[in-house]
């Protein structure tokens, strides 16, 4: 893999698309284990989480449903502190199991927000499945029931993950090479 450049950054290779086609694998049949006959709302949370939820998705080996919202807090290389709902959930979740699928969770205030919006709703049951966690950067009290990948807090571009919108197709993950 080579370094690619965004916006004047340069990116190193960090985690390739055969390690996440296989932790993605891993997760999908602890969550087919964990809901078989229940028929769980997997909610994307896009836009970053939909190459993840869509793998994610596709190999599950029981009944589930799909649906999507769109939350947004950051700007360029830096969360905003704020969490803004621009695209609602329009299922009801309501006695339902519900995944939440997020790209990457690291202060968690995107997440704890989403959950307390969620939980309101009265779901029989939430768990959330991120692809990466920085548990460094972690200021909410939040624990993902799974992770594809626990990462340093650097800052990452590729396979949903961007760069004011750039790079979310890059099929493997790669890092802000601090030494550009």
């Amino acid at each position: 893999m080579k370094t690619v450049t965004y916006n004047g950054l340069t990116f190193k290779p960090f985690i390739t698309s055969d390690q996440i086609a296989k932790r993605v694998g891993e997760i999908a049949a602890e969550i087919t284990e964990a809901f078989r006959g229940r028929n769980p709302l997997i909610v994307c949370v896009l836009n970053g989480a939909f190459p993840f939820a869509s793998d994610l998705f596709m190999n599950l080996d029981c009944d589930a449903q799909i649906a999507f919202v769109r939350l947004q807090s950051y700007a360029g290389t830096e969360s905003s502190g704020e969490v803004r709902q621009v695209v609602g959930l329009t299922e009801s979740v309501k006695g339902r199991p519900v995944v939440v699928v997020e790209d990457i969770i690291d202060t968690g205030r995107t997440m704890a927000k989403f959950l307390a919006d969620l939980r309101a709703e009265e779901p029989a049951e939430i768990k959330v499945a991120t692809l990466l966690f920085k548990p460094d950067a972690l200021i909410e009290k939040l624990t993902p029931d799974y992770v594809g990948f626990t990462i340093p807090s650097k800052f990452i571009i590729g396979y949903g993950l961007d760069l004011d919108g750039q790079a979310r197709n890059l099929k493997d993950i790669y890092v802000l090479n601090q030494e550009s």
